[in-house]
């Protein structure tokens, strides 16, 4: 058998391997993705009149934008949350011995973290379909996106769930356990809370602006927002695909060190 019909039956294996993991312990998933869908309910029908303040453009409150403008930073949000639970899930895998296991084995080595990263791209996409319904049930609509757009978006998605998914594997093999682990990937779900994903940037104070501008989410979910809603992208495009590129390439390397060396 060639070294590449190794790598993929031993990443196909190991996909279907968390996979089924995923599916056996559900809780994890189902806990982590109830937060972004419990955050839309909340700010649309909590909060939904006193935030969609001027999001129309009509000064007043405006539930139906405001919707619009929330779902494309929280099917972001929901991104960062899913992948919490590769870290937490990766971690597991270090504690309980099986990676070791899995390191005295004629296996192609690699196809250990190739099967978690597909796998949480997997329920990354799965997420935002859940998420995603529920914004449409709720009166989400993007009537005017063409099919291009459509299929850019989830490319994006797709793009921004590979690279968090590299940074969570890696804090999952450095974290000691799975809380530590949990703890340690709480900024991918914290960071949404300091972009423009419920309120403009503009409207935040001066000097905490190019923070929230800056940073991996916010151009993520303005491109996104351009791409479902046409809006304005202007720079955030280039700047989101820097990121997800960025994190991709340091979250590989990051982790593919942290897996290869020495055990102590």
């Amino acid at each position: 058998m060639s070294t590449l019909a190794l790598a993929v039956r031993d990443s196909n294996t190991m996909l279907r391997r968390n996979l089924l993991h995923a599916r056996r312990y559900p809780s994890l998933t189902l806990n982590l993705l109830l937060t972004p869908i419990m955050l839309l309910l909340l700010f649309v029908y909590v909060f939904g009149d006193t935030m969609s303040a001027g999001i129309g453009g009509g000064g007043g409150p405006d539930r139906s934008a405001y919707i619009a403008y929330l779902v494309p930073g929280l099917l972001l949000m929901t991104i960062g949350s899913t992948t919490i639970g590769t870290a937490v899930s990766v971690s597991n895998d270090m504690t309980e011995g099986i990676i070791a296991r899995f390191r005295t084995m004629a296996i192609h080595r690699p196809s250990v973290l190739i099967g978690h990263v597909v796998g949480s791209v997997l329920q990354c996409v799965m997420s935002v379909i859940l998420v995603g319904a529920v914004a449409v049930a709720i009166g989400f609509r993007s009537t005017d996106a063409t099919v291009l757009e459509w299929l850019a978006a989830f490319g994006l998605l797709v793009l921004f769930a590979l690279a968090l998914t590299w940074i969570a594997v890696g804090m999952g093999l450095i974290s000691p356990n799975a809380e530590a682990a949990s703890n340690n990937a709480m900024p991918l779900i914290f960071l949404p809370l300091i972009s423009s994903a419920f309120v403009p940037v503009d409207s935040m104070p001066g000097w905490f602006q190019p923070i929230a501008e800056y940073q991996p989410f916010t151009p993520a979910i303005e491109t996104l927002r351009g791409l479902l809603l046409g809006t304005e992208i202007g720079h955030n495009g280039w700047l989101a695909l820097a990121w997800c590129l960025g994190l991709a390439v340091l979250g590989y390397f990051w982790s593919t060190a942290k897996f290869n060396s020495d055990p102590k």
